[in-house]
Parts: structure tokens; sequence; C-alpha cells
């Protein structure tokens, strides 16, 4: 007598919360701009009629995406949930998160300048417009005039990196920069780094940089702040004893 064969076995199957379901569903929509900037949500009532389900599930998913940042959460007449589509902000916000909750290394930030900066200036060289030349004058003209307001020199010192970002054109690395601003801003709080020799390099690779934006050299301002970061870099290894970024200020 044949021995029966063994019945065929299954594994366990995870099945998503309707709230996980609805909530992507709507995510989706969000993300693929079917959903528009500041679309308001069908109100709750209607969510759950729409949905079948219940009111504490359709809650639920509405808090998801309120925590992802997609939608805004009005209270009161004439509130409700509106869409809020990712922007530069939002990729800010995410990389300031990370480098706060990983602890980022100072060498890390670093390589990231290295890596980023050169690129955001070629772009601003190919693409900058009057405007974004005024706002580099500027911001070079507020470092210069901030001599030893050590705090003023460093925020413009920020304000003209950010520029050289902008005047590139590329959302994402707009965002990069943006995140990185504040961690730059606490890596540099140094007086004995700040001092006013380095403070005059500082001002005159700005110079030369915003030199080559305005010519529209690609080559050249990428070549001159690889220079700038790497020798930023260079010279904070050798003053700078701390090894994470502290942006808990």
């Amino acid at each position: 007598m044949q021995s029966a064969e063994p019945l065929p076995r299954f594994s366990a199957l995870t099945v998503p919360k309707a709230s996980d379901v609805l909530a992507a569903e709507v995510r989706e929509r969000i993300l693929t701009g079917e959903l528009a900037e500041g679309t308001s949500l069908p109100p709750e009532r209607q969510l759950v009629e729409q949905t079948g389900l219940s009111r504490a599930t359709v809650r639920e998913a509405l808090r998801i995406l309120e925590v992802e940042k997609l939608l805004r959460i009005r209270p009161g007449r004439g509130g409700g949930a509106f869409v809020h589509r990712p922007n530069r902000e939002s990729l800010a916000n995410t990389v300031q998160l990370v480098i706060r909750g990983q602890q980022i290394r100072l060498e890390a930030l670093h390589e990231t300048r290295e890596a980023i900066e050169p690129t955001c200036a070629a772009l601003a060289a190919k693409r900058r417009t009057e405007q974004d030349l005024a706002d580099l004058d500027a911001a070079h003209a507020d470092l210069v005039d901030a001599g030893n307001d050590l705090p003023r020199f460093l925020r413009a010192n920020i304000r003209w990196h950010n520029a050289v970002a902008k005047a590139g054109d590329n959302e994402l690395l707009i965002g990069f920069m943006s995140a990185l601003s504040q961690a730059i801003y606490s890596a540099t709080d140094l007086e004995q780094f700040l001092n006013a020799d380095i403070r005059g390099v500082t001002a005159r690779a700005h110079a030369k940089v915003t030199e080559a934006i305005r010519k529209q050299d690609g080559p050249a301002a990428m070549r001159r702040m690889t220079r700038h970061v790497c020798g930023f870099a260079t010279v904070a290894a050798t003053l700078d004893q701390r090894d994470r970024i502290d942006l808990s200020g």
C-alpha cells in the first residue's frame, strides 16, 4: 500500500492593517500628483462612508500621513486634512534628523561637502541668474563686513554656500545643502579656528568662486570650490578635536 503524499504547507500570512492600506492609497495619490498641494480631503464622516472603514481606522490613517508630513490637519471650522507634497524643506528636515539621530561624524560632514559643493558650484555657473549673483554678492559683502563678529561671519558663510546651491537650481542639492547648513555652522563655531587670517582666506575663496560663477566658467567654479572645501576640511581636522556633530543647541 502506497503511503500518502505529504500535504502542501503554507507560510503564515501577514495581513496589512486597514489603516495602513488606506494611508498607502492616499500617499500614492499625493506622490503621483493626483492630489495637488493644498487639496482638501473629504471630511472624516465621508471618508468612513466611502471606504467602509471605521472612524478609528480612518483617523489612524490620517495620523500616519500627518506624521509623514504629507497631510496638514487643521482643527475647527474650516479645518480638515489638506495635502502637503514633499519639498526641499521636507528633505532638509529629514537629513537633519539623520545627522542628529546617527550622531554623524565631522569627517562624514566634510566628505559630504567635498562631494556635493563643487557640483553645486558648477551647476551655478551654468544656470545662475542675475538675482542669484545679487544674492551671492550680498552674502559675500556681509561676510566681509562681519569683521570680528563671529556669529555674523558664520551666518553669512552659510548664506553664501546656500546661495551657490540655490543658483544651481537642483532641488535635491538645494535640500541637502539646506540640511547641512546647521551642521556646518556647528562644525565651524570655533574661535580658535575662525581667526582673522582664516576669515580672510575664506573671503578670498568665496570671491574666486563667485567670479567663476559670474563668468559662467563651470570647470573653474568646480575647481575653486573643491579647493575651498577641501582646504577647510584639512584645517578643521588639525584644530577641531571633536569627533561628532552636536546639533542640540
